[in-house]
C-alpha cells in the first residue's frame, strides 16, 4: 500500500510564499540610462547603434558592462546620446558615475572660462595619452603657467 491509500500524506499547505524571483544586480546609471530608453522607445541595441552611428558592440558593451573601468571616449558618448535621443550631458554624467566619478555640467565657481571648447578637450583626452605624453603635456602647461606668472612683475 502507498501512503496515498493509508492517508498518511499530509497535504501541502495551501500557498506557501514562493521565494523572490533573483534579484537583477544593480545596474549602473548609465546601464540604467541606456535600458529605460530601450523600455521607453521600444528599441533594440541595433536600433540605438544605427541612429547613433555606433557599432552594435559598443552599445551592447556599455549596456552590459556593470563595472565600467573608464568612461567611453566623447565621441562614443555623443553618437551613444545621438542614438538614445537624450541630452549630450545625460549620457556624460550617467557614464562619469559608472565609473565612479562625477560630473558636473555648471562649471565650478569661479571658472573664467566655462563651456571652452579647448578647456574641455584637454580634460576629455588626457586619459588617452600616454605616460610619457602626459609628462610633456604637464611640463608644457607648467612653463606656460610660470611664463604667466613672471609677466607681470615683468613690465
Amino acid at each position: 500500500m502507498t501512503s496515498q491509500a493509508t492517508g498518511d500524506e499530509q497535504d501541502p499547505p495551501a500557498e506557501q510564499p514562493r521565494p523572490a524571483a533573483p534579484l537583477e544586480p544593480a545596474l549602473n546609471p548609465l546601464q540604467r540610462l541606456i535600458q529605460q530608453r530601450l523600455r521607453e522607445r521600444g528599441w533594440s541595441y541595433r536600433e540605438v547603434a544605427r541612429r547613433g552611428g555606433l557599432p552594435h558592440s559598443t552599445v551592447h558593451t556599455l549596456a552590459a558592462t556593470r563595472n565600467l573601468a573608464r568612461p567611453p571616449r566623447p565621441a562614443t558618448i555623443d553618437a551613444l546620446a545621438k542614438g538614445l535621443e537624450v541630452p549630450v550631458s545625460a549620457v556624460r554624467a550617467a557614464a562619469a558615475e559608472s565609473t565612479g566619478l562625477h560630473y558636473y555640467d555648471e562649471a565650478p565657481a569661479g571658472s573664467e572660462n566655462p563651456g571652452d571648447p579647448e578647456r574641455e578637450l584637454l580634460i576629455a583626452s588626457i586619459d588617452e595619452l600616454t605616460p610619457e605624453d602626459r609628462r610633456h603635456v604637464a611640463a608644457l602647461v607648467e612653463s606656460l603657467r610660470n611664463r604667466t606668472a613672471q609677466e607681470p612683475g615683468d613690465q
